[in-house]
């Protein structure tokens, strides 16, 4: 049990956060493919990227530092024994995309949540590259795939799913001819921009994207901080008016900014300075300044662009004076918990009112929350979230199973109550 306490004042910091969990999987992978040497610098230090250099590992790929070695996909062996995820569903998602096109068969699995999540929706968009592709029978993990020549294809994923795309696109590069991928708007695309930026794809419209088959080269995966991860120091600043918070070299992909959208809705002050480009990927340094918080309304692709950071969401809404209302998210009910249910428990937890609906949850704001005990249930986001509550809780709050956060953010307690001094 780890406890948080109020802060006494304005927080203030000029912060770096860890490196994109997102993005440190991608450069792995596309790294792990490459025939050659590739440097990844500031991958993220968290526990799911550590279960994709494993996973690469166990296919012959070998890691020194921030060096890369690798014989290249066509080199990779059969793994030992199924290759365990852990918590990531990036890790088994992506890797099942990369493990489509190789010669032997594969199987991924993952720790008592991960073997809970849906993972049917590989089958189809893999399907049509003329994958062979195996889950359970509750559409979950074991993952198996492999054992198939696979062909160019137009590939449809039927939900905005950034892991989905990905995957598709690892595979359509082992396919005999091109392949386009389309779904619904307000996924991250991440993998697409650095396809296109090292010549393997192009983008066709706003959810059209064409592969070029061929091999990924060896290169230097530059990896920007976690905006994700960041967002939870933001929100401490949101919440406490008078406060600024700076976090330094963030990914400003527009698929990760729905929640800095949502700070500025509730009436904080956002100011984005983007500083440049990686891989074609905008990243750079964001500020919020504290003010009065009002309710919110987040559906749509925002809620989509949003995903990850409706924990923190919930919080706003408690914090303002009124009613706010996050719907279209139904993707919540299939994260790493319940994270509408989660939502609501955790504004209950310390004291507010808050209620489910079947594809998000309300949240009536008194001003603020009490206080109280929060059970993180194995959820790296909401050991985060409820700690990040203590700024608007007078009589602090105390998580347990806190370091869950270590998943995506090990020692995060410490740079959050950097923000009190």
């Amino acid at each position: 049990m780890v406890t948080f306490r109020v802060p006494s004042g304005p927080l203030r910091a000029d912060a770096s956060v860890p490196g994109d969990k997102s993005l440190s999987h991608r450069a792995l992978i596309l790294a792990g493919m490459a025939a050659g040497v590739s440097r990844v610098e500031g991958a993220g230090p968290g526990e799911d990227v550590a279960a994709t250099r494993r996973g690469l590992e166990a296919l012959g790929v070998a890691f020194d530092g921030d060096l890369v070695s690798s014989a290249g996909i066509e080199g990779w062996t059969t793994p030992p024994g199924p290759i365990d995820a852990g918590n990531s569903a990036t890790t088994l998602r992506l890797m099942a995309g990369a493990l489509a096109g190789r010669p032997f068969r594969a199987t991924l699995v993952g720790d008592a949540s991960l073997m809970r999540r849906p993972m049917g929706r590989l089958v189809a968009p893999l399907a049509a590259l003329g994958a062979s592709v195996e889950v359970s029978p509750s559409g979950g993990p074991p993952v198996t795939v492999g054992g198939a020549t696979l062909h160019g294809a137009h590939v449809r994923v039927p939900v905005a799913s950034a892991q989905v795309r990905s995957a598709a696109a690892l595979a359509a590069l082992q396919a005999v001819g091109p392949s386009t991928i389309t779904s619904p708007p307000g996924f991250r695309d991440h993998t697409e921009r650095w396809l296109e930026a090292i010549g393997l794809g192009r983008r066709l419209s706003e959810v059209d994207f064409l592969v070029r088959p061929g091999p990924i080269p060896p290169a230097v995966w530059e990896v920007p901080g976690d905006l994700s991860s960041a967002s939870f120091l933001l929100a401490a600043a949101a919440l406490r008016p008078g406060s600024q918070v700076t976090v330094r070299n963030v990914t400003l992909n527009p698929g990760r900014t729905g929640f800095l959208d949502v700070l500025e809705a509730a009436g904080a002050r956002v100011e984005r300075r983007p500083t440049g480009l990686a891989h074609g990927d905008p990243v750079g340094d964001v500020t919020v300044a504290g003010r009065q918080i009002r309710p919110v309304r987040v559906s749509g692709v925002l809620a989509v662009r949003t995903l990850d950071e409706l924990l923190l969401v919930a919080l706003l809404g408690a914090a303002a004076t009124g009613e706010s209302v996050v719907s279209g998210a139904a993707e919540l009910r299939v994260k790493e918990s319940d994270r509408a249910a989660a939502a609501v428990g955790l504004v209950r937890s310390l004291g507010g009112e808050a209620a489910e609906l079947p594809d998000g949850f309300t949240i009536a704001g008194r001003g603020g929350l009490a206080g109280g005990e929060v059970d993180a249930r194995g959820d790296h986001r909401l050991a985060m979230a409820a700690a990040v509550a203590a700024v608007i809780s007078p009589r602090g709050v105390s998580v347990r199973g806190f370091e869950a956060a270590a998943v995506s953010w090990p020692g995060f307690a410490e740079p959050l109550e950097a923000l009190w001094s």
